[in-house]
């Protein structure tokens, strides 16, 4: 079974229900699926918990998600930057909730969630306001705290190059949660630069299998269209 591809955005995110858990890859703007996102705010989906390494860059991308009061609450490793003036002004007006999560403890929550691990103990965070309320235990003489999966009802994703099976290859630092992402979410869309037919990647390469990827936005349909018009 072959995975859905679309050029239209709007396609690639329908159905995305109200108060859905949305993972949203990205290093800053590193690898952030844009156009999936601006696809989501025409949508209209609201009262979002949505995951991210960051809680926004400038007025795009995730922080137009922010500004137009879509999201009820971020679960995130570095909310405030120089650029994330949308975040801090929905906080400061209590109009947004927060959960900070330490950056390998995000990664290794959404792990847990998609090879199907009941919670794990981590060191990150003993000693610390993040530890309070949690289960902690004593390992070997070192103390860590009981952690939880974060689990995706949706997860965006960018990739560099799909095949038609929905297999994935990824650019540079740009690939950041994308795969862990994949895996731990129901649904999953990631937008591509291009897409190619069974075959011509080679398996060695390939980061994200296809049956972890539902739907592909193809950013590259548009501009083969231009070019076969010349």
């Amino acid at each position: 079974m072959r995975t859905f591809i679309t050029d239209d955005a709007d396609a690639a995110v329908a159905g995305i229900a109200d108060g859905s858990t949305i993972l949203i890859g990205g290093f800053g703007m590193a690898g952030m699926p844009v156009t999936l996102i601006g696809a989501l705010i025409r949508q209209g989906a609201t009262d979002l918990t949505v995951v991210n390494n960051n809680a926004g860059n400038g007025d795009t991308g995730l922080a137009a998600l922010l500004a137009a009061g879509r999201v009820r609450k971020m679960i995130c490793s570095f909310p405030r930057q120089s650029d994330s003036y949308v975040f801090d002004g929905l906080y400061r007006a209590g109009e947004i909730e927060l959960e900070l999560v330490p950056q390998g403890n995000l990664a290794e929550r959404m792990r847990a969630a998609g090879a199907g691990i009941g919670a794990f103990y981590s060191p990150t965070g003993v000693g610390t306001p993040l530890a309070e309320g949690k289960e902690q235990k004593t390992i070997d003489g070192r103390d860590y705290v009981l952690e939880y999966p974060i689990k995706g009802d949706v997860a965006f994703i960018g990739a560099y190059v799909a095949d038609r099976m929905g297999n994935l290859v990824y650019r540079k630092t740009a690939r950041n949660f994308g795969p862990v992402m994949a895996t731990a979410a129901t649904l999953t869309i990631a937008e591509v630069k291009r897409v190619v037919e069974i075959g011509e990647i080679d398996p060695e390469v390939v980061v994200t299998p296809g049956i972890f990827v539902d739907r592909i936005l193809d950013l590259g349909a548009g501009n083969t269209a231009r070019e076969a018009q010349r």
